[in-house]
């Protein structure tokens, strides 16, 4: 006997395809002295061991000022590496980029561009944008969740836990305890700043400029602060 019903056994998918955020750290290629790169990346991963160690890293070619070779950008991977971190992807645009990412296996990524017209800096929950009210998230952030609020402010209401992120395309203002990260600014927004009542951040970065918590200022801890670019200083102050 012929049956067209379907076998109830059949196993599930091995994989789901689906689009996500991703945060990834830049590095600046400005030489390619594999030397200089080690020496300088192994400072910044000594600093903060537990932020740098095994992190995936994109490789940022746009300010080199010329087309590395390909031995030469097999070199500076190798010195990434060795610092401790891993290489992800490339970011540049020109055809020669494109030549090293399929010589080297990698993607070439898509940096964040600064919008034409910015965020006005805002105080507390207002608008980013005429009709786009602040993203809220009334309940807790936790370790390993991540909140995201596109094209405007994200306003957290409770904590943000350690391992957790709180990223917004304006301001990231937390009235609660900032334990994980707080991105303001993540596509490039220069004004945005990060908010917060009590003040024990993993993490800060605002418009790509971005400090862990070995280089916070240790007197703010606990204090309700603010955090802001002035030109390409992260700069933090009490708030009140």
């Amino acid at each position: 006997m012929v049956t067209n019903a379907v076998d109830a056994a059949a196993p599930a998918p091995a994989i789901e395809i689906r689009f996500g955020q991703v945060g990834l750290i830049q590095v600046r290629v400005r030489s390619t002295d594999p030397g200089a790169i080690l020496d300088e990346l192994t400072g910044k991963v000594a600093s903060a061991p537990l932020f740098f160690q095994r992190t995936g890293v994109c490789l940022d070619l746009t300010v080199l000022g010329r087309d590395p070779r390909l031995e030469e950008m097999r070199a500076v991977m190798d010195a990434v590496r060795r610092a401790g971190m891993l290489p992800v992807g490339l970011i540049g645009g020109s055809a020669a980029v494109e030549s090293l990412s399929a010589a080297l296996e990698l993607p070439v990524l898509a940096p964040f561009r600064p919008q034409t017209q910015p965020v006005p800096v805002v105080q507390a929950a207002e608008r980013v944008e005429p009709g786009i009210p602040a993203l809220m998230q009334q309940q807790p952030v936790r370790s390993g969740q991540r909140v995201y609020a596109r094209s405007r402010d994200l306003v957290v209401t409770a904590t943000v836990g350690a391992g957790a992120e709180a990223i917004a395309d304006g301001s990231v203002h937390v009235y609660g305890s900032l334990r994980g990260r707080a991105v303001a600014g993540a596509r490039g927004e220069t004004s945005a700043r990060v908010f917060c009542q009590e003040f024990r951040a993993e993490l800060v970065s605002v418009a790509g400029v971005f400090r862990v918590f070995e280089t916070l200022p240790p007197e703010l801890a606990g204090k309700p602060v603010q955090a802001w670019l002035d030109g390409d200083d992260l700069r933090f102050a009490v708030l009140g």
